[in-house]
């Protein structure tokens, strides 16, 4: 009743409707019109306006991933789960090949990208595998892969833009399938480009599909899973 009271009093006495805001009265609805300049001068001086902080540079990493220890599913000694993945031939067909097919009795690197495009997967990573393909496969690997949480069409179209030619298989995993596979996922969701979940970065090396080596990164950092790391393994 007391509440109603005072509300209907305010409503129908703008002019008499005070508010005390840090020991401070004053009016909350003046009677007659004010000027932008005049109705900020009756606001109480400790009332401040809160900037938002204008964003860093955005890093392939996750706030969500800090907080957890470098670990997943996959580990070395383990099989490597079967999944489907995807690729464009060299005559421009649409392809697909199970993590089966690239290492049953084999000796085969797979790698993962957050994903296809992205600055140090680009500049730095999957050229690393390009420019020493041949040192690996004379260190008797037999097939070399990149797999990223993209489309076939994207993977297509990255390979273009590189230059590759058949050094290095790129495979989608557009569905994240096989990443889930092996615990490897990257909730990027909170970065404002879009990235959704991707793959963390790794590289292994698997013979007849058993993992030998595992190199896997916190997130999208870049320290350990290059191709130089991986002939210093074999």
């Amino acid at each position: 009743m007391a509440l109603s009271l005072a509300v209907s009093r305010l409503v129908s006495s703008p002019v008499s409707a005070f508010a005390t805001i840090s020991g401070i009265s004053r009016p909350l609805f003046p009677a007659k019109s004010l000027s932008s300049d005049q109705f900020f001068s009756i606001l109480p001086s400790k009332l401040t306006t809160r900037r938002r902080a204008t964003p860093g540079a955005i890093r392939l990493s996750s706030t969500k991933a800090k907080s957890l220890s470098i670990s997943a599913e996959i580990s070395i000694g383990d099989k490597l789960p079967d999944a489907t993945l995807s690729y464009f031939d060299s005559a421009g067909e649409l392809q697909t090949s199970t993590i089966s097919d690239l290492t049953k009795g084999k000796k085969t690197i797979l790698f993962a990208v957050p994903g296809a495009f992205t600055p140090t997967c680009s500049q730095k990573h999957l050229p690393g595998f390009v420019e020493k393909s041949a040192e690996l496969k004379a260190k008797g690997v037999d097939t070399i892969a990149c797999i990223s949480v993209n489309d076939a069409f994207v993977m297509r179209a990255w390979k273009e833009d590189l230059k590759i030619n058949d050094e290095v298989l790129l495979l989608s995993d557009g569905n994240g399938d096989f990443t889930r596979a092996i615990g490897c996922e990257l909730d990027l969701s909170d970065k404002p480009v879009g990235l959704g979940v991707r793959s963390r970065r790794y590289a292994l090396l698997a013979e007849d599909g058993v993992v030998k080596v595992l190199n896997l990164e916190e997130g999208g950092a870049f320290t350990f899973s290059g191709a130089e790391d991986m002939l210093k393994a074999l």
